[in-house]
């Protein structure tokens, strides 16, 4: 695993353990020799899941599309790249990433998880998504894709292309297990 998409919100939100999760999983990117590939900004969850990962001495690739370049600003000491559309942003993250992991965030966090299943389920890609479900924040998400599975609009091996890991600890090791599986 050489480099990690990251899908967060560009506010800090209400939890501080939103924040020190997006702290942590930017560390252990570092530690791991992982690259942190994100959203481009240096707000909120996205700035310190960079920001962690750049003061721990690992690399950061943000892509940030240029009419949010003065909403959101552009982390220094990071690599990052100036793109036109938020689609660009969303292809250029997927394609460098070998794992997607979802912190929580707004609807742009969900939008870009979802899609990114989506795309998984039309067997597009087979990398593995993780959803980091600090304190429960992704538990509304789980529940309405089994009452989509239950009510027949999706088959049930859509719970099992995304995995709801309870804290960062998980992210690395579920991410390592599923690229296994894939080989195999």
């Amino acid at each position: 695993m050489k480099s990690l998409c990251v899908y967060c919100g560009s506010r800090p939100g209400h939890d501080p353990e939103h924040l020190r999760a997006a702290q942590t999983l930017g560390r252990e990117a570092a530690r791991r020799g992982c690259r942190i590939v994100y959203g481009g900004g240096k707000m909120g969850l996205m700035g310190a899941a960079a920001g962690a990962a750049r003061d721990a001495g690992g690399k950061v690739f943000g892509v940030i599309p240029e009419f949010l370049v003065a909403v959101e600003g552009i982390l220094e000491g990071v690599d990052h790249k100036v793109v036109q559309t938020m689609h660009e942003r969303k292809m250029l993250m997927f394609e460098e990433s070998d794992v997607i992991v979802a912190l929580p965030g707004g609807i742009g966090t969900l939008e870009e998880l979802v899609e990114t299943l989506s795309w998984a389920r039309l067997s597009l890609h087979d990398k593995p998504i993780v959803a980091v479900n600090i304190n429960g924040f992704w538990n509304p998400l789980r529940s309405l894709f089994e009452h989509m599975v239950e009510a027949g609009f999706a088959p049930v091996e859509l719970l099992r292309e995304i995995t709801f890991a309870e804290g960062v600890d998980e992210v690395f090791a579920i991410a390592e297990r599923s690229r296994l599986r894939a080989v195999v």
